[in-house]
């Protein structure tokens, strides 16, 4: 078996990063985010929603309670339409469908290191364990 370097490894990462980078789903994310961008619906209610954000912090700041009760309200009611306007849940689910793959690359890649891990220490993948914990009991190692 060879052994690598940091560097090889981080090679072959950015390799990966540009393979992911050009899937159908990082595709559809970008264009997406493209037309949420040119949203002129999306613009305004976010405008809105971060000009109430702003005053929510002064009258947190402030200790209004009540006022600041109220503007967190506008805030969810605002948010809620534009998360109700279809471009930004096709952004929305794209989003998810990239953190998926990154997510299932990152599992992938951690299962993997584990199972090279014990098998090379002729360790039981069954078990999970490594083969310096082989001969051990559940009341002690017999290897001291």
């Amino acid at each position: 078996m060879s052994t690598y370097t940091k560097e090889d490894i981080l090679g072959k990462a950015k390799e990966l990063a540009k393979m992911i980078a050009t899937t159908e789903e990082v595709e559809f994310f970008k264009k997406a985010e493209a037309q949420i961008n040119t949203n002129a619906s999306v613009a305004r209610l976010m405008g809105q929603i971060k000009n109430l954000q702003k005053q929510a912090v002064n009258l947190q700041h402030y200790q209004k309670h009540e006022a600041s009760r109220e503007v967190e309200e506008k805030i969810d009611a605002l948010m809620a339409e534009l998360d109700s306007i279809p471009v930004v849940q096709e952004f929305k689910q794209s989003q998810s469908d990239v953190n998926d793959i990154l997510q299932m690359v990152s599992h992938t890649i951690s299962n993997k290191v584990t199972d090279e891990i014990i098998e090379s220490t002729g360790g039981d993948l069954l078990k999970g364990t490594t083969g310096s914990q082989e001969g051990c009991s559940p009341g002690g190692c017999g290897c001291h």
